[in-house]
């Protein structure tokens, strides 16, 4: 099990002992006529601050950690935070629909760049599928982000963007949640992700409350 799996397996876990209507590892069909017109318009947007070459991509089914009621959540480790992904935050999208936790995501980005170089330099994460470099040009040397730089991490920024718009326009409310993410417990901040990583009964309430706090 990966620590990202590790972390969201916890996470679901400790959920479970909440009154929350949970819905683990929830996955969303997407419908391209809802796309259709100003979506394709927005993602077109995306597209070209990527400089992305050709057709759009338009993924076919968007896959989420958890749901609960109308809200889906994503959990989102070092390797989407970075320029590209600031790029694609600074589109229409984000002035078309709002999401609370903008500012914050742009923030990260120009500050955890150095933890995504570290955790993204791995081939199939730096180069990605072959469609990433197909649309967005073949990778620079790995770590070398002058250029064309590396088109795996274009097509990660694109692809969330894409999770941002669609689940909005299929009439989900998306909650990010970034592993950079603090809570005040004992007088003290704590990383979310260190007590995701290793859970303790004392945490238990205070990650539920956590969640709760994003649906209400």
């Amino acid at each position: 099990m990966s620590k990202h799996q590790l972390k969201i397996t916890n996470l679901l876990s400790i959920l479970q002992e909440s009154d929350l209507d949970l819905e683990p590892s929830f996955s969303l069909e997407v419908n391209p006529a809802y796309i259709k017109g100003k979506g394709e318009e927005l993602l077109k947007g995306i597209f070209d601050s990527l400089e992305g070459k050709g057709n759009i991509p338009i993924l076919e089914k968007l896959r989420f950690d958890f749901k609960i009621q109308r809200y889906v959540f994503i959990y989102d480790d070092e390797v989407h935070f970075n320029r590209y992904r600031l790029h694609t935050l600074k589109t229409d999208l984000y002035d078309t629909f709002s999401f609370d936790w903008v500012e914050s995501y742009k923030r990260l980005c120009r500050t955890y760049e150095k933890d995504c170089l570290k955790a993204g330099i791995q081939e199939r994460i730096w180069n990605g599928p072959p469609i990433a470099q197909k649309v967005f040009g073949p990778s620079q040397d790995t770590g070398d982000l002058i250029g064309t730089g590396a088109s795996g991490w274009k097509l990660t920024a694109y692809n969330d963007a894409q999770y941002d718009l669609i689940s909005r326009l299929h009439g989900f409310k998306l909650v990010r949640l970034p592993q950079y993410e603090n809570l005040m417990l004992g007088g003290s901040l704590k990383k979310v992700d260190d007590l995701l990583l290793q859970p303790k009964d004392a945490y238990k309430q205070a990650l539920i409350n956590w969640i709760t706090r994003k649906v209400s």
